[in-house]
């Protein structure tokens, strides 16, 4: 097992219809105006940027993504990521009720070495500090979404 190797899944119920989602989440740039996790997000251009992630733990993510997949029709939204975390992640939007499911999945190889060096024995603390995370971003976006 590559112990460096992540998968994540999540899914988030949110009160806005799949359209309005997506125009957020399209948006890398304003991610850290309700996701207090992303902490800065730069664009380099309409394609790609860097981002930084801090969340319960103390250290940094940096990250340059670029955009893989843009299909608003179909709701998704993927993106390709190298430096401290090297893979892919993506949005997928489906109307759930009145509002959107959004399925967020990513999968990912960690190279930043402090994180290889304690991958073995910290891994059940990066999955916690992953899901605490996802859980406030989903509860920002919630409330983003309901405040426009």
């Amino acid at each position: 097992m590559d112990w460096c190797r992540y998968r994540f899944r999540s899914v988030w119920d949110l009160p806005a219809p799949p359209p309005a989602v997506y125009r957020v989440l399209e948006r890398p740039e304003e991610y850290p105006r309700w996701w207090p996790e992303v902490r800065e997000v730069t664009p380099a251009d309409a394609e790609s940027g860097t981002a930084r992630f801090r969340s319960l733990l103390p250290y940094d993510l940096y990250v340059t993504a670029r955009a893989r997949r843009r299909d608003p029709g179909a709701g998704v939204l993927e993106i390709a990521m190298e430096g401290d975390l090297e893979g892919w992640s993506r949005w997928t939007l489906t109307s759930h009720g009145d509002g959107t499911r959004a399925l967020y999945e990513q999968e990912v190889v960690v190279r930043k070495p402090l994180m290889r060096r304690l991958a073995l024995p910290c891994r059940p603390l990066f999955r916690a500090n992953h899901a605490l995370m996802m859980r406030s971003g989903r509860r920002g976006l919630a409330a983003w979404l309901e405040a426009v």
